[in-house]
């Protein structure tokens, strides 16, 4: 019975900190790609267990013949070969080994077959629309892919995918009205569909009420799957958690709105009743491992908003819904799921352990009344990084950190914003720093003229520099995109701030891409992405230049204005990323990698731990790119050197 499952579970015992982390099994990830010149072009992984000088070599293989090596010289620069001579072997695979290798790998990811389109098309399985009904009004939906994260989900070193399927008639938290259910689905990247979960009628759709962190959380290779969850979700192999017969919607049409357009303040299709649980699934079957409570519950809806100001409270679930989540290693070892709600007023995170089969809550944090320094800090996303060195990860919530031991680490005051990036952007100032956007004007009454913008320093949380005082400011970006100012540069929207520098000097016109960072050509610098475009900032220009639109071979964007990829991520080949766009007909993804060769040879970023949390965290909220713990640009020590990143 669910019931039994809902007991308060006992905290877990701290583990002992250690400088050595659960690693994620990763395989070569060779990918071979067709140029439109007749080439191909092959690169692959540089692991963390390799030799500093490991050296390798690239073989060609048609049908059953003996495959050919074609490199003359052991390759020790870059992790990439442009094959010139592909015509002579038409559907060919490419393998790569290790240097000096007489055995092919066993590995099964060192072996590719060509994107002969250039990318990757994985069919989906598109599920049916519907239609839901009040019973005074119905609304039809039919299903968009939507936000998508990776993992090994059966252990083969191989990245599966983790897909969200959203009806189009999900709703921002602002916005009142009945949804259609939220779906997930697992893919191999051949299209192979492994199992569909559907969170039911008691989970609303939009983008802050499912965050799905998908993750191996208990060491044995195979990933997980966790998130909220209701009465009627169903898991990938049918079962049904909870009870299927209950409804908790407020179906009530308001008298003064008859209309899926209601007011703002109305709680017409909310869920606001009704026991809220927390599940993680098998990710090789979708099966349920285990439910519990969801922490923290709803409780008093009005106390989750308008904590010294920012909208005022509501009684109405719009900020008591708003979640985020991440993957945390908290003792140093091994990682933990942390589900967080609220951020305009109270806020809660809730750190849990998936061990030996059980889970545990490992702590609660709950910032509870105004009257607290981390109360209406929170963010629309978050970021993990070990601010401290000492091995254990911390928690970056917009303008508070809470530490790995679940207390309160600093209180900016900075207040609540959209977007956030965590990295080293200032390479002479220690450790690591953020950026971060704020809503800071009047209304939010005594930070009226609260900054807009800030970087601080992440281990301390002092202010480095701020600017736009009083403003709302609703997107912001950081990177490094111009060689001739050491670290990273940062910019946000309203343009008139400009180009800043790491140390806060305006230094020219900024891009107007403030979305994702994407390193895709051969250089240290960062490419933007934005919607479906690739772009290059000319410093010297002061212009974007595109590199690459998907539109035309299908590709589109997620998240409305938001216009951001199902996932951008270091997922094939060497440490350029990928970009993963769903097809504008919602019938394939398309995995999109670079053809272009570089003589820069770094570690696979998904095994520096930062940027790989950053990955399983990018789907919440408001999604955000991922960011190595370290300053990967021009002039970064090390360059094209091979850091043990961890």
């Amino acid at each position: 019975m669910l019931s039994a499952l809902l007991a308060s579970a006992p905290p877990a015992e701290p583990t002992q900190a250690s400088p050595t982390a659960q690693p994620e099994r990763l395989g070569r990830g060779v990918v071979a790609l067709a140029r439109p010149d007749g080439k191909v072009f092959v690169s692959w992984r540089l692991l963390l267990s390799d030799a500093p000088a490991a050296a390798f070599d690239v073989y060609r293989q048609t049908g059953k013949t003996t495959p050919v090596k074609l490199n003359p010289k052991p390759l020790a620069v870059g992790t990439n070969w442009l094959d010139e001579t592909a015509a002579q072997a038409p559907q060919a695979t490419y393998s790569v080994r290790l240097a000096g290798s007489k055995a092919a790998p066993k590995d099964p990811s060192a072996t590719a077959k060509v994107w002969n389109d250039g990318l990757l098309r994985i069919p989906l399985q598109q599920p049916a629309g519907g239609t839901v009904s009040s019973g005074t009004e119905t609304s039809a939906y039919t299903y968009t892919a939507n936000d998508a994260s990776v993992a090994d989900l059966d252990g083969d070193g191989t990245y599966e995918i983790v897909l969200k399927w959203e009806p189009t008639n999900a709703r921002d938290n602002g916005s009142a009205g009945i949804t259609g259910p939220v779906l997930l689905d697992a893919y191999r990247l051949d299209g192979t569909r492994l199992w569909r979960i559907n969170l039911g009628k008691n989970i609303r759709a939009g983008a802050h009420y499912t965050q799905f962190m998908v993750y191996d959380l208990d060491g044995d290779g195979k990933a997980e799957v966790a998130c909220k969850t209701a009465d009627g979700t169903v898991d990938g192999r049918g079962k049904v958690i909870g009870d299927a017969s209950k409804d908790y919607r407020t179906l009530t049409v308001p008298t003064d709105a008859p209309s899926v357009a209601s007011p703002r303040d109305s709680k017409y299709g909310r869920v606001l009743a009704g026991p809220e649980y927390f599940t993680v699934f098998n990710g090789q079957t979708g099966g349920v491992l285990a439910t519990t409570a969801y922490l923290p519950g709803r409780g008093d809806l009005g106390g989750w908003g308008g904590i010294g100001g920012n909208g005022g409270n509501d009684s109405h679930g719009n900020r008591a819904d708003r979640f985020v989540a991440a993957v945390a290693y908290l003792d140093g070892q091994r990682p933990s799921v942390v589900m967080c709600r609220g951020y305009y007023g109270r806020t809660v995170l809730a750190a849990w352990d998936w061990r030996g089969g059980k889970l545990t809550s490992r702590w609660v944090f709950d910032s509870k009344d105004d009257k607290n320094p981390f109360s209406g800090m929170g963010n629309h996303g978050l970021s993990v990084n070990d601010v401290d060195g000492d091995g254990r990860d911390e928690i970056i919530y917009g303008a508070m950190v809470v530490d790995d031991n679940g207390t309160g680490l600093y209180s900016t005051g900075l207040r609540h914003g959209d977007a956030l990036h965590v990295t080293d952007l200032d390479p002479a100032n220690p450790g690591l720093e953020v950026w971060g956007v704020h809503e800071n004007e009047d209304k939010v009454p005594g930070h009226e003229n609260g900054p807009g913008v800030a970087m601080f320093d992440a281990r301390t949380g002092k202010i480095l520099f701020s600017g736009l005082p009083g403003t709302d400011v609703g997107r912001g970006m950081a990177a490094d995109i111009d060689p001739r100012y050491p670290g990273a540069e940062v910019w946000a929207n309203p343009p008139e701030l400009g180009l800043l520098s790491a140390k806060g000097e305006k230094i020219g016109p900024a891009p107007r891409s403030v979305n994702f960072g994407l390193w895709w050509d051969g250089d240290l610098l960062r490419e933007l992405l934005n919607d479906t475009r690739i772009e290059k900032w000319d410093y010297q220009a002061g212009q974007l230049s595109t590199l690459l639109d998907g539109k035309p071979l299908g590709a589109a964007s997620c998240n409305g204005t938001k216009a951001t990829p199902s996932l951008s991520a270091d997922l094939l080949g060497d440490w350029r990323e990928e970009v993963i766009w769903r097809n504008a007909n919602n019938q394939e993804l398309l995995i999109v990698s670079t053809t272009i060769a570089t003589t820069h040879r770094f570690v696979t970023l998904m095994q520096d731990r930062s940027y790989r949390l950053g990955v399983a965290r990018e789907n919440a909220g408001y999604n955000q790119p991922p960011h190595p713990g370290f300053f990967l640009g021009e002039g970064m020590k090390g360059s094209g050197a091979s850091p043990k990143v961890n």
